[in-house]
């Protein structure tokens, strides 16, 4: 305690006692976003940026907030999530970003599990100019590069495709991407070597870009859990960059107590001189699809119009079905997978609940929802899934490593878009005591900006971007679940972005006060 007291004198020497004040938050518990207990203070804001942290001096301000028996910490930073349907909607509303405004958060990493387009710059700029209501910083997606070469298909690059590839990765880094992101789970990603990763990849760390990975499996599905994870460090061992495995878990019933192994081979690479980090969501069901959880991968090769073909060929899909029923075994049976999408019969329902209604077998039920395509015939609608895989045990363990933060993964369909820091806080740190309150707001914040190198954002400093949030430690809580997924958090009674309030007693203002954050341009990109 005495040490963030003395950290925090130092933040109001700096800010100087002749500062002005737009806002004063006053008398609540300061969490500044580093280590260490909390202190009782004021928060000051002119403008965008903190002027004072300290001790209360009884600055007057146009807008004062008390704060007393509250928790005042930098806005959330949460680095793998979803959004797209909500910041990119035509809805002015909808990109207020309200499912994580609501939990205190200030600024969402997207472009994640290999899904971020190379068109950083022009992407941000839309973003800004159509108004969203939390910051944004982004990567770039293998992803996105593989497909805008090589389509959905399962082939190797020749090398000038390759060079295409690496070309993108290039230029999304110069624009500001944070690094490279990959999701070598999912098709078409699944389809290239290890090799072909590691040659994009150092495209991203020859510029000061993370390897951001959702690994190739985190079960048994091809090379294991433990092998995936050799593979994601070695990509960032010889990419030279650091690598920052996604969701991290052990997922499905073969890989269930396999933690500590796990973090063994990770806590090996650190000692090894390699930074490596992780992020963790604290639910025991991921989200996926239908598709991407029982479907082989060679078998969605050329994309989903070809899978629905392949369904239609006798002799190939008696292949197919043996390797889904295998593949639902793994994720613990037809009873784990609860159908999330909106507006379907199947709603709210597990898959076996489905096999039962329509008198089929449970893989027959889900090749049925997989058949429903969206308009343009290019996925499958309705086929999200809630997959309940994770043992408690092995949540546990990941949560209390000290190089783990707090990520929401937040996607449609799923509580986590809505409720994941408060849950955190709920279950976690208040229920079950597996970690501190200081430490959630430290993996929620400061910890963050650091591994993300984001820059003044994160702390609670004088002349830092004023992203803070203010949160009853009582009524803080998720509203969420896995049948009402869409309901907003309870709790935080002021957020702002940017000095801006987005939270005003809780309820949105109408705020649209979030930027795009770039990374500052690597040595050796050409002139904008």
């Amino acid at each position: 305690m005495l040490a963030l007291a003395l950290a925090l004198a130092g933040c109001a020497a700096t800010a100087g006692s002749g500062q002005r004040a737009d806002v004063v938050i006053r008398g609540g518990t300061l969490y500044s976003g580093g280590e260490g207990a909390a202190v009782v203070g004021d928060v000051e804001i002119a403008g965008d940026r903190i002027v004072y942290v300290g001790p209360s001096r009884g600055t007057a301000a146009a807008r004062v907030i008390d704060a007393a028996g509250k928790i005042v910490a930098p806005g959330f930073i949460d680095p793998h999530t979803h959004p797209d349907s909500y910041i990119r909607s035509a809805d002015p509303v909808a990109r207020r970003n309200l499912p994580w405004l609501a939990q205190g958060v200030s600024t969402i990493i997207h472009g994640v599990d290999g899904g971020g387009s190379p068109d950083v710059a022009a992407d941000a700029a839309r973003l800004e100019a159509s108004g969203i209501g939390t910051n944004v910083a982004r990567f770039v997606g293998f992803g996105a590069v593989r497909e805008a070469v090589l389509g959905q298909n399962d082939r190797a690059p020749t090398p000038a495709e390759l060079a295409q590839e690496k070309a993108l990765v290039a230029k999304a880094m110069c624009e500001g991407a944070l690094g490279l992101s990959t999701g070598l789970f999912y098709a078409p990603q699944s389809f290239a070597t290890t090799e072909e990763v590691i040659a994009v990849a150092r495209e991203a760390g020859s510029r000061g870009g993370m390897y951001d990975t959702h690994q190739r499996d985190e079960s048994s599905y091809t090379i294991g859990l433990l092998g995936s994870t050799r593979e994601a460090i070695r990509i960032g061992r010889e990419a030279a960059m650091p690598v920052h495995f996604a969701h991290l878990k052990a997922l499905g019933v073969d890989v269930h107590g396999q933690a500590p192994q796990l973090i063994a081979e990770i806590e090996a690479a650190r000692a090894a001189g390699i930074d490596v980090t992780a992020d963790q969501y604290p639910w025991d069901a991921s989200g996926s699809s239908v598709d991407a959880s029982l479907v082989p991968r060679w078998a969605v090769d050329g994309g989903y119009r070809a899978m629905i073909a392949r369904f239609d060929q006798p002799a190939t899909i008696a292949r197919i079905k043996p390797e889904m029923a295998e593949n639902l075994r793994r994720r613990g049976g037809a009873d784990s997978l609860l159908l999330t999408s909106a507006g379907h019969p199947w709603t709210g329902r597990t898959l076996a609940q489905m096999g039962q209604a329509w008198g089929i077998d449970p893989i027959d039920a889900a090749i049925r929802i997989l058949r429903v395509a969206n308009p343009r015939g290019t996925g499958a609608a309705g086929s999200a899934v809630a997959s309940f895989n994770m043992a408690d045990r092995d949540i546990d363990l990941i949560m209390r490593q000290p190089w783990v933060v707090t990520g929401s993964d937040g996607s449609d369909g799923h509580p986590r878009q809505y409720a994941t820091f408060p849950r955190l806080y709920a279950e976690y740190v208040r229920k079950r005591r597996v970690i501190d309150l200081a430490t959630m707001i430290r993996r929620s914040t400061g910890k963050v900006a650091d591994m993300y190198k984001i820059e003044q954002r994160g702390y609670l400093r004088a002349g830092y971007f004023a992203d803070v949030v203010v949160f009853d430690p009582e009524d803080y809580a998720p509203r969420a679940d896995y049948v009402n997924p869409n309901e907003p958090a309870a709790g935080v009674t002021s957020l702002f972005v940017n000095g801006v309030l987005a939270l005003e007693d809780g309820a949105a203002t109408g705020a649209t006060a979030g930027r795009a954050l770039l990374r500052a341009r690597p040595a050796g990109c050409p002139a904008a």
